[in-house]
Order: C-alpha cells, then sequence, then structure tokens
C-alpha cells in the first residue's frame, strides 16, 4: 500500500443534496480540473456527498487516481441525461403509479399493495449499475489518490443521519447526536438510500433498516468531512446563498407543486446554510484563542477553512425555461398539480432531469467557478 495514503489528509469537498440541481455541481468539478496544473491529481482526497451530490462523489471517488478523467466522465452522464434513465417517464410508468395511489386514496382499505412513492426510480439502479466500477474507491483508497468517501442517508426507523464511509484504516467511526459514522463498502444501494427524495423515490433498505435522503434531518452537513480529518473544505451548494425572496400578495391557495417545491428547499438548503453559518461563528471563537491556550486547554475543536461555490443564478429559473423538455406524461402530471407555471419551477428544477436543463446547470457552475479562478486556486494549492 502507497505509505502516502496514511498521511493525514487536508482538502474535503462537499457535495450537496437537490436532484437534477446537482448537475450545478459537475461544472464546478470541470472548472476545478481546468485550473489544475495536474489534472490527474484528485485535489479531494476526501469526498462527502449526499443524495444527488452522493451520486456525484461515488463517481468521482471510482475514478479518484485520474481526477481529470472522473470529472470527464461525470460531465459525459449529466450532459446526456434523460429523465428516463432516473425514473419511469413514460406513459404507461406515470399511468400506473397515479393509478396505484388513486387505488388507495379510493379504496384504501382493500388495496394490500400500497404505493412506496410518487416515481419509480428502478431505471436509476441499472444506470448505476451500468456506469460504475465501485472496485476504483478501494484501488484509489489503496494508491493514496483517496483518503475516504461518505454517503449521507436517513434512516426511517431509528431517525438517525448514517454517514456510510469507505476510506483508509485510519478513519475511525464516529457517534453524534442523531449522526452516525458507519464504515461501509459503497455500492449502489447507499447511492440510491442517499438519493431517494421522500415522497418521490422509494426507501432503500441496507441491512435491517430503510433508509431515505440523506438531506433529511442532516443537521450538520459538514461534519462528516471534519470527522474524516479535514482541515479546509469546498462547499458545492445546489442554491444561490443569501437570497432575500420579498414577500408579495397572493390572492390564491400555493399550488401542491409550490408546498412540494418549498418542502424540498427545506430538506436541501436550509440545513446547509446553518451549519455554514455554525462553523464561521465557531471559526471566529478559536481564532481567539492562541493555538497553545487551545493546545493545553483541550479544546477538541479546530478551525476549518472553507470555500463556498453556489449558483449566481436562480435554479428554478432555468428550469422554468427548459421545463418542456420534460416527457409529455411527466409534464401532464406535473401540470395537474400546478407544477408548470412560473411559480411553481422550484419543484421541476429537482425532477428535470433531462440534457438542457443539466447542461444549463453544467455551464453556468463552469462560468461561476472560473469567475472565480484565482481564488479557488489559492484555496486548493492548485
Amino acid at each position: 500500500m502507497n505509505p502516502t495514503a496514511s498521511k493525514p489528509p487536508k482538502t474535503a469537498l462537499v457535495l450537496t443534496g437537490g436532484g437534477a440541481r446537482a448537475a450545478y455541481q459537475v461544472g464546478v468539478l470541470l472548472a476545478v480540473a481546468k485550473l489544475s496544473s495536474n489534472r490527474r491529481q484528485n485535489p479531494f482526497p476526501i469526498l462527502c456527498g449526499t443524495s444527488a451530490g452522493a451520486i456525484n462523489a461515488a463517481s468521482i471517488a471510482c475514478l479518484a487516481d485520474n481526477f481529470g478523467k472522473a470529472t470527464a466522465v461525470l460531465a459525459n452522464f449529466w450532459r446526456n441525461m434523460h429523465a428516463g434513465d432516473i425514473y419511469r417517464a413514460d406513459p404507461l410508468g406515470i399511468a400506473q403509479s397515479g393509478a396505484h395511489w388513486m387505488s388507495m386514496l379510493t379504496l384504501g382499505w382493500l388495496i394490500r399493495s400500497r404505493p412506496r412513492s410518487l416515481l419509480d426510480n428502478a431505471p436509476l439502479r441499472d444506470v448505476l449499475h451500468k456506469h460504475f466500477d465501485f472496485s476504483g474507491i478501494a484501488r484509489s483508497i489503496a494508491n493514496g489518490a483517496l483518503h475516504a468517501l461518505s454517503i449521507s442517508a436517513s434512516g426511517y426507523e431509528s431517525g438517525d443521519n448514517i454517514n456510510f464511509f469507505q476510506g483508509h484504516a485510519t478513519a475511525q467511526p464516529w457517534r453524534r447526536v442523531q449522526r452516525i459514522g458507519i464504515r461501509a463498502e459503497i455500492c449502489v444501494d447507499h447511492l440510491l438510500a442517499s438519493s431517494a427524495i421522500p415522497f418521490i423515490f422509494p426507501a432503500t433498505r441496507i441491512h435491517r433498516e430503510f433508509f431515505g435522503d440523506g438531506s433529511m434531518r442532516q443537521l450538520a452537513p459538514i461534519s462528516p468531512a471534519i470527522h474524516l480529518g479535514a482541515e479546509r473544505v469546498l462547499i458545492i451548494g445546489a442554491g444561490r446563498r443569501h437570497e432575500h425572496q420579498e414577500r408579495s400578495r397572493m390572492d390564491s391557495h400555493p399550488s401542491l407543486a409550490q408546498i412540494a417545491g418549498h418542502a424540498l428547499s427545506s430538506i436541501f438548503l436550509d440545513s446547509l446554510a446553518v451549519d455554514i453559518e455554525r462553523m464561521q461563528r465557531i471559526n471566529r471563537t478559536l481564532s481567539a484563542i492562541p493555538p497553545e491556550l487551545r493546545q493545553h486547554g483541550d479544546i477538541p475543536l479546530r478551525p476549518i477553512k472553507t470555500l463556498i461555490i453556489s449558483p449566481s443564478e436562480k435554479l428554478e429559473r432555468i428550469a422554468t425555461e427548459h421545463a418542456n423538455a420534460l416527457p409529455w406524461a411527466m409534464r401532464t402530471m406535473l401540470g395537474g398539480i400546478g407544477g408548470m407555471n412560473r411559480r411553481s419551477g422550484t419543484l421541476t428544477s429537482y425532477l428535470l432531469f433531462e440534457k438542457p436543463y443539466t447542461r444549463a446547470l453544467i455551464d453556468l457552475g463552469y462560468a461561476d467557478t472560473m469567475a472565480r479562478a484565482g481564488e479557488v486556486g489559492d484555496f486548493l494549492e492548485l
């Protein structure tokens, strides 16, 4: 085994959830590879992913010994994406789902097999099996290109946010209130569990418990990276930071799609913003304490450098522009709950797994990162 693999890792990449919005992360990573003086070298020994971000993190981990190739493969995956690659978007699949739900609502006492979710994500399992070589994770750890990969999922029975991690022997499990780090050999089931958006995609069973989207009850999204030894963290968000929406008069009740979009944004975006604010506050407190005093006082905290890259434009607006790229069956279903109008672009932005939209987000992520090329290069020491 390469002896460099046992060295303390420095930099972590935290990829948040957000459904189709995760295409933005790909553009950022392409820009990082472009800025790097050594495109093969992985600048992120620690990779932490949640929900769709878990798929991106695992994809990079599988090819971590060649970061440039890893980003190119990931970009090809997202640039050529169709909704049918992620969930049953054909008329029959949508009709079966709708009929199943309608039967339960009207004849629930007669229905033994209750629907598990709004959409069937069986195609995603097939796509992940086809495109991922999970043996590359162990290979990358063995040759020192990767210290650890962490995938977050939420246990429906325990209520705990579980961080399944595969890493070097020096990476140790952890336990905090409703946050647990468990060593595991990452596979398709972990990615399906982490990306199982509540109500929309079915839960996935791992060992004795069913798991759903890792963004649920994720009180500290940056915590896994810190537990795994990170001293600096690049965070790629799925929504604009510090965005304030002016309140305006609404004369009609919000649509189901609008409410669902609001709920998903609460799951995917709010906890990250709170965790970043908490970490910055801790950093300011630690900066006021001399290092020797921290050491002698046995203060189990260390300052963490962070860089946050998030969209410079509203992704729901971009989704609205490309909503017609969805298969007509999905457009019909979303239209029925008010999801095809301007006010309901948020829900669409999470489900629009179609290449006109994902390519637009990749381009935006690339442009946003290149606009901060000097800052990114200095932070990552590229």
